[in-house]
Protein backbone atom coordinates (compact mmCIF):
# COMPACT_ATOMS: atom_id res chain seq x y z
CA UNK A 1 0.00 0.00 0.00
CA UNK A 2 2.82 2.40 0.86
CA UNK A 3 4.59 1.72 -2.40
CA UNK A 4 1.43 2.62 -4.33
CA UNK A 5 1.07 5.86 -2.41
CA UNK A 6 4.75 6.63 -2.78
CA UNK A 7 4.46 6.25 -6.52
CA UNK A 8 1.41 8.49 -6.84
CA UNK A 9 2.25 11.14 -4.22
CA UNK A 10 5.40 12.95 -3.36
CA UNK A 11 5.99 13.49 0.34
CA UNK A 12 6.39 17.26 0.01
CA UNK A 13 3.11 17.83 -1.94
CA UNK A 14 -0.46 17.16 -0.99
CA UNK A 15 -2.01 14.24 -2.84
CA UNK A 16 -5.57 14.78 -4.06
CA UNK A 17 -5.68 12.23 -6.84
CA UNK A 18 -5.99 9.09 -4.73
CA UNK A 19 -9.42 7.85 -3.76
CA UNK A 20 -10.16 6.83 -0.17
CA UNK A 21 -10.40 3.18 0.75
CA UNK A 22 -14.19 3.32 1.31
CA UNK A 23 -15.08 4.52 -2.20
CA UNK A 24 -16.02 1.76 -4.61
CA UNK A 25 -13.97 2.09 -7.80
CA UNK A 26 -16.72 0.39 -9.85
CA UNK A 27 -20.09 1.63 -8.52
CA UNK A 28 -23.31 -0.04 -9.57
CA UNK A 29 -25.58 1.90 -11.93
CA UNK A 30 -28.60 3.54 -10.26
CA UNK A 31 -31.06 1.24 -12.00
CA UNK A 32 -29.54 -1.92 -10.48
CA UNK A 33 -29.25 -0.62 -6.90
CA UNK A 34 -31.79 -1.97 -4.41
CA UNK A 35 -34.31 0.50 -3.04
CA UNK A 36 -34.02 1.53 0.60
CA UNK A 37 -36.54 -0.13 2.94
CA UNK A 38 -38.65 3.00 3.43
CA UNK A 39 -39.33 3.20 -0.32
CA UNK A 40 -40.16 -0.46 -0.89
CA UNK A 41 -43.65 -0.25 0.65
CA UNK A 42 -46.80 -0.98 -1.28
CA UNK A 43 -48.02 1.69 -3.71
CA UNK A 44 -50.34 4.48 -2.58
CA UNK A 45 -54.03 3.67 -3.20
CA UNK A 46 -55.61 5.85 -5.85
CA UNK A 47 -58.13 8.60 -5.16
CA UNK A 48 -61.75 8.18 -6.34
CA UNK A 49 -62.71 10.26 -9.39
CA UNK A 50 -65.46 12.32 -7.74
CA UNK A 51 -63.29 13.62 -4.87
CA UNK A 52 -63.21 17.44 -4.45
CA UNK A 53 -60.02 19.24 -5.47
CA UNK A 54 -58.85 20.12 -1.90
CA UNK A 55 -58.78 16.42 -1.01
CA UNK A 56 -56.79 15.60 -4.17
CA UNK A 57 -54.19 18.24 -3.25
CA UNK A 58 -54.06 16.98 0.33
CA UNK A 59 -53.64 13.38 -0.88
CA UNK A 60 -50.69 14.43 -3.07
CA UNK A 61 -49.02 16.18 -0.10
CA UNK A 62 -49.59 13.26 2.25
CA UNK A 63 -48.28 10.74 -0.30
CA UNK A 64 -44.95 12.61 -0.23
CA UNK A 65 -44.70 12.60 3.59
CA UNK A 66 -41.82 10.49 4.93
CA UNK A 67 -43.76 9.78 8.16
CA UNK A 68 -46.67 7.94 6.53
CA UNK A 69 -47.07 4.36 5.43
CA UNK A 70 -48.21 5.15 1.88
CA UNK A 71 -50.10 1.88 1.42
CA UNK A 72 -52.57 2.89 4.15
CA UNK A 73 -53.44 6.36 2.82
CA UNK A 74 -57.16 6.00 2.06
CA UNK A 75 -59.71 8.51 0.74
CA UNK A 76 -63.27 7.23 0.89
CA UNK A 77 -66.84 8.10 1.71
CA UNK A 78 -67.93 6.97 5.18
CA UNK A 79 -70.16 3.91 5.22
CA UNK A 80 -73.85 4.63 5.59
CA UNK A 81 -75.22 3.09 8.72
CA UNK A 82 -78.86 2.85 9.52
CA UNK A 83 -79.80 4.26 12.92
CA UNK A 84 -80.92 1.78 15.54
CA UNK A 85 -84.40 1.65 17.00
CA UNK A 86 -85.39 4.71 19.03
CA UNK A 87 -85.32 4.53 22.80
CA UNK A 88 -88.69 4.03 24.48
CA UNK A 89 -90.16 7.33 25.63
CA UNK A 90 -89.68 7.95 29.31
CA UNK A 91 -90.52 11.11 31.20
CA UNK A 92 -87.91 12.87 33.34
CA UNK A 93 -87.88 11.95 37.04
CA UNK A 94 -86.75 13.50 40.29
CA UNK A 95 -86.28 17.03 41.47
CA UNK A 96 -83.76 17.82 38.74
CA UNK A 97 -85.90 16.28 36.03
CA UNK A 98 -83.26 13.86 34.72
CA UNK A 99 -83.54 10.54 32.93
CA UNK A 100 -85.96 11.43 30.16
CA UNK A 101 -85.45 9.93 26.73
CA UNK A 102 -87.05 12.62 24.58
CA UNK A 103 -84.07 14.42 23.00
CA UNK A 104 -86.05 17.18 21.35
CA UNK A 105 -85.53 18.26 17.75
CA UNK A 106 -82.02 18.16 16.34
CA UNK A 107 -80.21 18.85 13.09
CA UNK A 108 -78.49 15.47 13.46
CA UNK A 109 -81.73 13.58 12.92
CA UNK A 110 -81.04 13.85 9.18
CA UNK A 111 -79.87 10.45 7.89
CA UNK A 112 -76.26 10.27 6.80
CA UNK A 113 -72.97 11.14 8.39
CA UNK A 114 -71.35 14.37 9.46
CA UNK A 115 -68.71 14.33 6.68
CA UNK A 116 -69.00 13.56 3.00
CA UNK A 117 -65.42 12.21 2.76
CA UNK A 118 -62.91 10.67 5.14
CA UNK A 119 -59.12 10.62 4.70
CA UNK A 120 -57.26 8.03 6.80
CA UNK A 121 -53.47 8.05 7.10
CA UNK A 122 -51.36 5.70 9.21
CA UNK A 123 -47.91 6.76 10.40
CA UNK A 124 -45.00 4.36 10.17
CA UNK A 125 -44.41 2.14 13.16
CA UNK A 126 -42.02 3.67 15.65
CA UNK A 127 -42.73 7.28 14.69
CA UNK A 128 -46.02 7.72 16.57
CA UNK A 129 -44.38 8.54 19.92
CA UNK A 130 -41.59 10.57 18.35
CA UNK A 131 -43.73 13.31 16.81
CA UNK A 132 -44.79 11.55 13.60
CA UNK A 133 -48.50 12.16 14.14
CA UNK A 134 -47.97 15.81 15.05
CA UNK A 135 -45.78 16.32 11.99
CA UNK A 136 -48.43 14.89 9.65
CA UNK A 137 -51.12 17.05 11.31
CA UNK A 138 -48.94 20.12 10.65
CA UNK A 139 -48.66 19.11 6.97
CA UNK A 140 -52.45 18.67 6.77
CA UNK A 141 -53.16 22.06 8.37
CA UNK A 142 -50.54 23.85 6.28
CA UNK A 143 -51.89 22.34 3.06
CA UNK A 144 -55.53 23.12 3.82
CA UNK A 145 -54.83 26.66 5.03
CA UNK A 146 -52.59 27.34 2.02
CA UNK A 147 -55.34 26.64 -0.53
CA UNK A 148 -57.10 29.39 -2.39
CA UNK A 149 -59.54 30.12 -0.74
CA UNK A 150 -58.26 28.59 2.52
CA UNK A 151 -60.49 26.09 4.27
CA UNK A 152 -61.88 27.11 7.63
CA UNK A 153 -60.23 24.93 10.26
CA UNK A 154 -60.75 24.94 14.03
CA UNK A 155 -57.90 26.34 16.15
CA UNK A 156 -54.85 24.15 16.43
CA UNK A 157 -54.65 22.17 19.65
CA UNK A 158 -51.27 22.57 21.36
CA UNK A 159 -51.66 19.37 23.34
CA UNK A 160 -49.41 16.46 22.43
CA UNK A 161 -51.20 13.35 21.22
CA UNK A 162 -50.85 10.45 23.65
CA UNK A 163 -53.41 8.03 22.28
CA UNK A 164 -52.04 7.54 18.76
CA UNK A 165 -54.88 9.30 16.98
CA UNK A 166 -55.40 12.85 15.74
CA UNK A 167 -58.26 14.22 13.67
CA UNK A 168 -58.60 17.41 11.65
CA UNK A 169 -62.16 18.53 10.86
CA UNK A 170 -62.11 20.32 7.50
CA UNK A 171 -65.84 20.97 7.20
CA UNK A 172 -67.12 18.57 4.57
CA UNK A 173 -64.37 16.00 5.21
CA UNK A 174 -62.28 14.71 8.09
CA UNK A 175 -58.62 13.68 8.17
CA UNK A 176 -57.66 10.92 10.62
CA UNK A 177 -53.95 10.44 11.38
CA UNK A 178 -53.46 7.19 13.27
CA UNK A 179 -50.82 4.85 14.60
CA UNK A 180 -51.05 1.19 13.60
CA UNK A 181 -52.20 0.23 17.09
CA UNK A 182 -55.00 2.84 17.13
CA UNK A 183 -56.11 1.86 13.63
CA UNK A 184 -56.43 -1.80 14.59
CA UNK A 185 -58.15 -0.94 17.87
CA UNK A 186 -60.76 1.54 16.62
CA UNK A 187 -61.27 0.58 12.99
CA UNK A 188 -60.51 -3.14 13.08
CA UNK A 189 -59.82 -5.33 10.06
CA UNK A 190 -62.22 -3.43 7.79
CA UNK A 191 -60.19 -0.23 7.97
CA UNK A 192 -58.81 -0.68 4.44
CA UNK A 193 -62.31 -0.92 2.99
CA UNK A 194 -63.44 2.13 4.95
Amino acid sequence: MQTLLQRTCRPATRCLSTTPWFVDPNPLPLSSRPLPPHLTSLPTPSVPENVPQPIKELHAQLAASPHLDRSTLIVTQPPSREPGPPLPLQSPRGRRRRGGTYPGHSAYDIPGGIWDWVVMAQVKEGTENKGGIESVVRVVRKTLLGMSPPLALPPNSKKRMHNGWAMVDAGSFAVHVLSKEAREKYFGEGANEW
